[in-house]
């Protein structure tokens, strides 16, 4: 039996399994095994392979974003915008098709069919890039990443399009390696997901995701764990545990051949929370889900999805709320502006450095030059993070949004 084998049974034997107290030992040794086989699942193959064409795309910029949809989720259905929209009727175990009949004379009748609709990727970042949209109409099968930058606040932010991160990437499936193994370095998911079809798509991206490691608006669980050489397990808590034991912690250990660990639970966590610790290999980042076609949906319906937690409502077609999208995203980067200002000469507003939430000003010479912060003496900061106007502060002081900094050497 095969990885994918015992996978689709342990996930069978897990659905058909009722949660009570009497099962939770068994679910969580479940759990336990699917996520060592998903781990040998994602793991490069050992057998050499042939050299395909190359998928990473350098990173630049001052942060990254990944965008994730279904192909049919940016399609408009408006004349003005996309041409004539010719639905033909679905036969018997068919989907419905649609043609696309541009008035574009390098765009004939004969060239456009099912996989040359635009997705809802594609679509936005030939919006808010500067990406030709040649470029970004590609088969979605296709596993080819499509960069864009978008240029906001002073910052160029990096917009990859990963089609492919929803065919088959936590089955390894093609090269849903490649495409996981980019998805892991972006600062922040964009899920792009069609307004018009409720919460399906939202579900299966989100189940896929989850699957590879990526976990969405969650944060590291706070549980101490450090194998050790002998002793056995021991196991200690600060808080009153309701979903893990110790018996459930020493079980889910022993599957891993752990048999001696200091484990200490600083919070209620579950057993997939702590599976995660054991792995180690998780990533935690921040999503925006981003409803398009807002424009084919009511009213009422528009507001129960602008009140979600974590959502945006836009349309790509009509150009909807997309500079509200990007004060989100903004957002979400935790990104801030810093001016510098030389001695007897007025700010430079025009070339901003671009650093992170909480960036200090140790970290604002790094970004100038490598040897400014050795012959560091003081610096004169005006903006919000001081009390005072210039205020004199030394390295550790923490910087804020648009904050002038003029720098003093030895």
């Amino acid at each position: 039996m095969g990885i994918l084998e015992k996978i689709s049974e342990i996930e069978k034997e897990i659905a058909r399994t009722q949660k009570n107290k009497a099962t939770e030992y068994h679910l969580g040794l479940l759990k336990a095994k699917l996520a060592k086989y998903r781990a040998q699942l994602l793991e490069p193959s050992k057998s050499a392979s042939s050299k395909g064409e190359g998928f990473d795309v350098m990173k630049s910029g001052d942060a990254r974003v990944a965008l994730i949809g279904f192909p049919s989720v940016g399609l408009e259905a408006s004349k003005e915008q996309r041409g004539l929209l010719l639905p033909e009727p679905p036969r018997r175990g068919q989907r419905c098709l649609f043609q696309l009949f541009s008035s574009h004379p390098s765009k004939l009748p004969s060239q456009v069919g099912e996989t040359s609709l635009l997705p809802a990727p594609s679509t936005f970042l030939s919006l808010m890039t500067s990406t030709a949209s040649e470029a970004a109409s590609y088969e979605f099968t296709t596993l080819t990443c499509i960069p864009g930058v978008i240029e906001y606040k002073g910052a160029n932010i990096q917009l990859l399009d990963l089609p492919g991160i929803i065919e088959g990437a936590a089955q390894g499936k093609g090269r849903g390696r490649q495409v996981i193994a980019v998805a892991r370095t972006a600062d922040v998911v964009i899920m792009m997901l069609d307004a018009t079809k409720g919460e399906v798509q939202r579900s299966l991206l989100e189940k896929e995701l989850e699957s590879v490691g990526i976990r969405l608006n969650k944060h590291k669980p706070n549980i101490y764990f450090k194998p050790r050489k002998g002793g056995g397990v021991s196991f200690n808590s600060t808080v009153t545990l309701t979903q893990c034991s110790e018996k459930l912690v020493q079980l889910i250990l022993h599957e891993y051949k752990i048999f001696n660990a200091e484990v200490l639970f600083r919070e209620d966590c579950s057993p997939d929370e702590f599976i995660d610790v054991i792995v180690g290999n998780r990533v935690y980042m921040p999503c925006l889900y981003v409803y398009n076609k807002i424009d084919q949906i009511s009213m009422e319906e528009v507001d129960r999805l602008a009140r979600k937690p974590n959502s945006v409502v836009i349309s790509c077609g009509m150009k909807l709320n997309l500079d509200y999208l990007l004060e989100m995203l903004w957002e979400y980067l935790a990104l801030t502006c810093i001016y510098t200002k030389k001695r007897g000469q007025r700010p430079d507003f025009t070339d901003a450095i671009i650093l992170r939430k909480g960036a200090s000003v140790e970290h604002v010479c790094h970004r100038i030059h490598r040897s400014l912060a050795s012959q560091f003496k003081y610096a004169l900061v005006w903006g919000t993070s001081t009390k005072y106007s210039p205020q004199r502060v030394g390295l550790t002081h923490t910087m804020e949004h648009e904050d002038v900094i003029q720098i003093v050497k030895k």
